[in-house]
């Protein structure tokens, strides 16, 4: 009985000695190795083919998504490839990981997806660093979606449609959407995957990172809020009602009647609240993520109101 073939999809953009990193890990992981740069200025491209990678460069006229990026790398995969690790290039995979998760996917002929732990590099560089970090730490077993790094079929993955290349963010959980609507499962598995290097040093970085993920919350739930899984209403209406209606109406009735002002000891109360669950840390800047949540829902209702697109709303 012959190996099954899998390949690699790594994605990125002037990532630098970050990218080496990453392409090395995968090496003897993978039968064949993909590169799909959007762009560099840095020589990653010429890098990565002197590791052995194929290089795909992203036609770069038409609008960059991560998801057109993993695309073009699937596309250009041998279609003898079975599998396929996606991997974005700042992360680092585990040198077991490739093997657990095939083994896994082998197992389980009705799991199309197999992810495992990522964890942040360096969680105590600073403290929007270590969210990163217990944001990835959700739970074992049969999941609702994976993130940038996974194992997948290849033809379950081209089967679905691949990527919904339109998407600036949040493009995984909407492909396990359709993944799972058509039969397949999405497991995450208690084994270490990648090391993400997310250099998020300053507020300005996790702010626009929070305004990202309210607006692909909204586009998600645009898409697909209506069906049964009801995708991202919940996150959307959180994100709408504690960081724009709910200090709105504050202020418009503080405006008539300036003790109403006092209602806004609610955000302290729901801090408490929160900070019994995930320690005031998390609880914070989970209180202070929804006004960057509503900002970037908002403004995709606003672009979607004028029929206008949005490009990348990058944090590095």
């Amino acid at each position: 009985m012959t190996s099954p073939s899998v390949g690699a999809v790594v994605i990125g953009r002037n990532e630098g000695e970050r990218l080496l990193r990453c392409l090395r890990s995968l090496q003897g992981q993978v039968q064949q190795l993909v590169y799909v740069d959007s762009g560099s200025s840095d020589g990653s491209a010429d890098a990565a083919r002197a590791l052995g990678a194929e290089v795909v460069n992203l036609d770069l006229s038409q609008p960059f998504t991560a998801a057109r990026a993993r695309n073009a790398g699937l596309a250009a995969l041998a279609q003898g490839c079975e599998y396929v690790q996606f991997t974005d290039g700042d992360c680092e995979v585990d040198p077991g990981w490739v093997s657990t998760a095939l083994r896994f996917l082998q197992a389980h002929p009705k799991a199309a997806v197999a992810c495992g732990r990522r964890r942040e590099r360096f969680p105590a560089a600073s403290v929007f660093n270590r969210l990163c970090d217990a944001e990835w730490d959700t739970p074992l077993g049969e999941a609702q979606a994976c993130g940038g790094d996974a194992l997948m079929r290849a033809a379950a993955v081209r089967e679905a449609g691949g990527y919904r290349e339109s998407l600036i963010a949040g493009e995984e959980p909407e492909l396990c959407l359709r993944l799972r609507r058509a039969g397949w499962q999405i497991w995450r598995l208690d084994a270490e995957m990648t090391l993400h290097d997310a250099q998020m040093l300053r507020f300005g970085q996790w702010w626009q990172r929070s305004r990202r993920a309210g607006y692909a919350f909204a586009e998600g739930a645009a898409l697909h809020g209506n069906a049964p899984e009801r995708h991202w209403v919940a996150e959307t209406r959180r994100a709408l009602l504690w960081g724009a209606l709910l200090p709105a109406a504050i202020l418009l009735a503080g405006l008539i009647e300036p003790y109403s002002l006092f209602a806004a000891f609610v955000y302290p109360a729901q801090l408490g609240r929160l900070s019994r669950r995930m320690g005031h840390e998390r609880a914070l800047f989970s209180v202070l993520g929804k006004f960057a949540e509503a900002s970037g829902a908002l403004e995709f209702y606003w672009r979607r109101w004028r029929g206008q697109s949005r490009g990348l709303l990058e944090y590095k």
